[in-house]
């Protein structure tokens, strides 16, 4: 097993020409799908939550104009970088002309349900509207950001959060912030196929946001876990493995799985156990909870 390094020090984000800046984890720490769409897409209602753990990008001035990536996304396109579609996105909503080359230091796995893409869509939508000095306000990003992805506005306002619609429409919430294990058990877990499989439940019945933040961690579910399970058995071994040791959840449509623990001590214990059993092609790492991202605390906003 190979295991990530699980709590980031906080670096110096400002470093000469350029901007360090993080684009952290999610977990959905629920997840209900109350309906489907005439589009296709379906009607969600969950609780977003960041983790002191992500993927890190720089931002550095260009003096060509041209928007450059390097790092460590070898062989995906541009039309398939959020990256790339974010700065472009930017240039053409403001008229900028200004170039920058955006390195990435990749940490979260892709395909996890943990916003990894989404969460660099909306890091480089904020480090690139500060380096170029834009100006933009937070709501003008987040409603750029939504034109990439129904995740992305959740990590531009840096807030947990209940989310509705596709997961769009939120409101800021305050939740418990334990320490998590969260594992990733080496499949990748295609979103389309999950939302597309019949067995899916569609039809949870809706609940108020009240509701849903008094029953607590252990009332949540994820809708998803069920056909996830059942089309992917890596996946299920993984939650019954963390299940077997701590209350454990799907997060997305996965393929990430995690643990809920009450102290840095009990994750870690849990994190070694895992580490000692040598599960091949599973990855994991531990993080603390967060109801504010880190990305807000490195801007200082």
């Amino acid at each position: 097993m190979t295991a990530q390094p699980s709590r980031p020090s906080s670096p110096p984000y400002k470093e000469g020409a350029g901007i360090t800046l993080p684009a952290p984890a999610k977990l959905n720490r629920m997840l209900h799908i109350t309906g489907r769409r005439a589009d296709g897409y379906h009607e969600l209602q969950t609780l977003f939550q960041f983790l002191h753990h992500g993927d890190r990008l720089r931002f550095s001035q260009r003096e060509d104009g041209d928007i450059v990536l390097t790092g460590e996304l070898a062989g995906v396109s541009d039309a398939d970088n959020l990256i790339y579609r974010a700065a472009m996105l930017l240039r053409r909503e403001t008229g900028c002309r200004r170039g920058a080359t955006v390195h990435l230091t990749k940490r979260l796995p892709m395909g996890g349900g943990l916003g990894g893409g989404s969460s660099d869509a909306a890091t480089t939508l904020v480090g690139l509207d500060r380096l170029w000095q834009l100006g933009l306000q937070r709501g003008r990003l987040a409603e750029l950001g939504l034109i990439l992805g129904a995740d992305v506005p959740v990590f531009v306002h840096g807030h947990s959060a209940w989310a509705e619609g596709v997961g769009e429409r939120l409101t800021p919430v305050t939740l418990d912030t334990p320490w998590f294990v969260v594992v990733h058990p080496g499949v990748h877990v295609a979103t389309p196929q999950v939302f597309g499989a019949p067995q899916l439940t569609r039809a949870s019945p809706p609940i108020t946001m009240a509701r849903a933040l008094k029953g607590g961690a252990s009332s949540w579910r994820n809708d998803c876990e069920i056909t996830v399970r059942e089309l992917y058995p890596e996946v299920a071994r993984a939650l019954d493995w963390l299940s077997a040791r701590a209350p454990s959840m799907l997060t997305g449509t996965g393929a990430c799985v995690f643990a809920r623990l009450d102290s840095e001590r009990a994750a870690d214990k849990l994190k070694a156990d895992l580490d000692a059993a040598a599960i091949p092609g599973w990855q994991a790492f531990v993080a603390r909870g967060l109801n504010r991202s880190p990305l807000l605390d490195a801007l200082n906003d």
